[in-house]
């Protein structure tokens, strides 16, 4: 933990940032507005600063080439009282084998399902990508975690030191009202997010459902899925108060996903009274725990999920999502940094 101080000068190394968008960005630019808001001084080093090539098989996400000696320049030009390394990409990392080779401590944040996601582009078993993971976080002095269940199953993959972080939700951004009038036949299901192949959208989509389906986003396999699926009405990205209305104006958010560690959309769309389905998995299971009153349903059987949310209670879904405030988030991921240079 660091010291007590009015404030803080923390770097944050990630291969995600902007203009990408995703939960991960999306969760770092929120909580570095409000460590700033807090009084500390932050840093972000993302791939915008660096010459960088299309991810394969996901153009969407540029790649830092061979960042290491400007990297370093730049850690060294801020000082930091703390460094946290956000991603296991070339930027990530170069930052882990600098902090290495001087001796200086940070933390790390299981993010991203990346064997999975690999696996699912490749082929390649999960197995030994788990192994180069588990490495990569070992060195840091914590790997923060957003979920119960997510903690519990890298623990049985032999992770050590694991911090709980959860979430947080823009309570005022995404509400009940105003709603998009879809000029649809109801129920409205509703998908939002990344459409790409690790996102499972194809369970949704293939379900026998009554009214109509609705997938707001874009991605690399948003052109495929419209050919595949000409009776699904496919917006686009929305972001703002647009999304917020879009969320709104549906019966149920169904969540196909099956390898998130998370699901920020699950909060925003909890926020603005949407009920949530989705299969049992990490995740749903742990953001829809613990509700006063039924906010949706997990089920193995998606279909039955989305048709069980029907019958949620709108009121409900925004009380839950009132508990998950984005300051507590910041404060969390504050508590868990640790100094550069181990106090003597």
């Amino acid at each position: 933990m660091l010291p007590p101080a009015p404030s803080h000068r923390i770097l944050i190394v990630t291969d995600a940032w902007k203009p990408q968008v995703n939960g991960v960005v999306r969760t770092l630019t929120t909580v570095v507005g409000e460590l700033r808001d807090m009084g500390h001084v932050v840093e972000v080093i993302g791939p915008d600063r660096f010459r960088t090539f299309p991810c394969p098989t996901y153009p969407d996400i540029s790649l830092s080439v061979l960042p290491r000696r400007r990297l370093v320049r730049m850690i060294e030009a801020f000082q930091p009282d703390a460094l946290h390394i956000a991603t296991e990409g070339p930027l990530g990392i170069a930052a882990r084998r600098w902090a290495k080779r001087t001796g200086f401590r940070f933390t790390t944040a299981f993010h991203t399902r990346f064997a999975e996601y690999v696996k699912a582009r490749t082929g390649i078993p999960v197995r030994p990508i788990y192994a180069w993971m588990r490495r990569f976080h070992g060195a840091g002095q914590g790997t923060m975690v957003a979920t119960q269940s997510l903690r519990d199953e890298l623990s049985g993959r032999g992770f050590s030191n694991i911090r709980a972080w959860s979430r947080g939700v823009d309570l005022d951004l995404f509400r009940t009202e105003p709603r998009e009038a879809w000029d649809l036949p109801r129920p409205i299901f509703i998908y939002v997010g990344r459409v790409a192949v690790e996102k499972n959208i194809g369970a949704f989509l293939d379900l026998d459902l009554p009214g109509s389906k609705v997938v707001v986003g874009g991605g690399p396999q948003l052109a495929s899925l419209q050919r595949a699926y000409p009776n699904v009405t496919f917006t686009g990205p929305r972001f703002g108060a647009e999304l917020a209305q879009a969320y709104a104006g549906a019966d149920v958010f169904v969540f196909p996903s099956l390898t998130d560690t998370f699901g920020l959309v699950i909060l925003e769309a909890l926020s603005c009274g949407t009920p949530v389905a989705a299969f049992p998995v990490t995740g749903p299971k742990d953001v829809l725990a613990g509700a006063d009153g039924k906010i949706g349903a997990v089920n193995t059987d998606l279909r039955q999920a989305a048709l069980d949310a029907l019958d949620a209670d709108r009121d409900a879904c925004r009380r839950h999502a009132e508990g998950y405030s984005w300051r507590a988030c910041a404060e969390t991921f504050l508590s868990h940094l640790v100094p550069l240079i181990e106090p003597r």
